[in-house]
């Protein structure tokens, strides 16, 4: 089968990213020719026997989705002609799955659109949007979501049940090993105490602010380590400096997570809104036990055995079961064992087209 993945791809950072690049590795495992349409980025390559292509969007803001949508068009309808591509395969909804099913109607090619989240849980909200997301979900011939969570927004949107499965994300277990203890020289750590680490996007949704305010509160003493980037992130610094809050550095978005991970003895995430993160699974596979937010369709990923959820938007909550876990050495080490066998469950996807 030849398959267009559509929508984030490396070498761009993130957990869509991440998911689409897994894919693309299944999807060539079972033979499959693989091909790639994501937004500009200076660093676009051929990986591994998939073929990436761009289409053209500058990186304004409110303009680079518009703009990949128009371009898109036209360079998904090129490639699909190009190489003879029988499915396309979207991943979030705006702008990507309308994109596909905008080419998918006019060349009349199978289309999968995959909800990753935030595409569900927030767009789908607001009411100019609202109308495009149903129009996406109720024409496209495999709507994929990576949680219940998703699957239950996509059922009170009126899409029909039959068209809706659920496939988890998956995590390179190999990528993300607990005995990659190799810290890069370049992230500098000024004391030999337990460190916390966060990794993601610095939006307002993953509630970075309500964590340096537990770490604030925390009466243990350890490092913070935010890994990552975004419009927040002057913001958080500058919170940092003004409140006085120790030990807390900002590391910027990486390519070399894997081999920070390991090093770490806590990883939190604590988002206001989720749908199935990726960094969790990292985080596990990394021998990581984990405080996170009982948001989305993390309840889904941790259980007591590797983490401890809060309530979002709750610094109080979030310091006491940091404390509780790096406090606990047996606790901690009983978590760090499950971790790994946990994320082990999601080595794989499932691939129904």
């Amino acid at each position: 089968m030849r398959v267009c993945i559509l929508g984030q791809y490396p070498p761009h950072i993130g957990g869509v990213s991440s998911h689409t690049y897994l894919l693309s590795q299944e999807l060539k495992k079972r033979m499959d020719d693989v091909y790639v349409l994501t937004y500009p980025h200076p660093d676009v390559k051929d990986l591994e026997g998939v073929i990436v292509e761009t289409a053209f969007a500058p990186n304004i803001k409110w303009l680079r989705g518009l703009f990949f949508f128009i371009f898109s068009i036209f360079k998904l309808m090129s490639m699909v002609r190009h190489y003879n591509i029988e499915i396309i395969h979207a991943h979030f909804l705006l702008p990507p799955g309308l994109i596909g099913v905008f080419v998918g109607k006019i060349l009349g090619k199978k289309v999968a659109v995959t909800a990753h989240g935030s595409d569900l849980l927030l767009q789908a909200n607001k009411p100019i949007l609202r109308p495009l997301t149903k129009f996406v979900l109720g024409n496209t011939d495999y709507v994929l979501v990576v949680n219940q969570t998703l699957k239950d927004k996509a059922l009170e949107l009126g899409v029909n049940p039959k068209k809706i499965h659920i496939t988890p994300n998956a995590i390179d277990i190999v990528k993300f090993d607990p005995k990659k203890k190799q810290m890069p020289s370049d992230i500098k750590r000024t004391h030999n105490k337990p460190l916390i680490i966060f990794v993601g996007n610095l939006v307002f949704q993953k509630g970075v602010e309500y964590l340096l305010e537990a770490k604030k509160l925390m009466d243990y003493d350890a490092e913070l380590l935010i890994v990552g980037d975004g419009p927040l992130r002057q913001g958080l610094e500058k919170k940092v400096h003004n409140d006085e809050i120790h030990d807390v550095s900002f590391a910027g978005a990486r390519r070399d997570v894997e081999n920070i991970m390991p090093s770490a003895d806590l990883f939190v995430l604590p988002s206001i809104s989720e749908g199935f993160p990726i960094t969790i699974l990292e985080a596990l596979a990394s021998g990581l036990p984990v405080v996170a937010t009982n948001v989305g369709g993390i309840n889904e990923v941790i259980d007591k055995s590797v983490g401890l959820m809060v309530e979002p938007s709750n610094p109080h909550e979030l310091a006491m079961a940091m404390n509780k876990i790096l406090k606990n050495k047996e606790l901690r080490d009983s978590m760090k064992a499950a971790a790994r066998e946990h994320a082990t469950k999601y080595s794989s996807f499932k691939i129904l087209y």
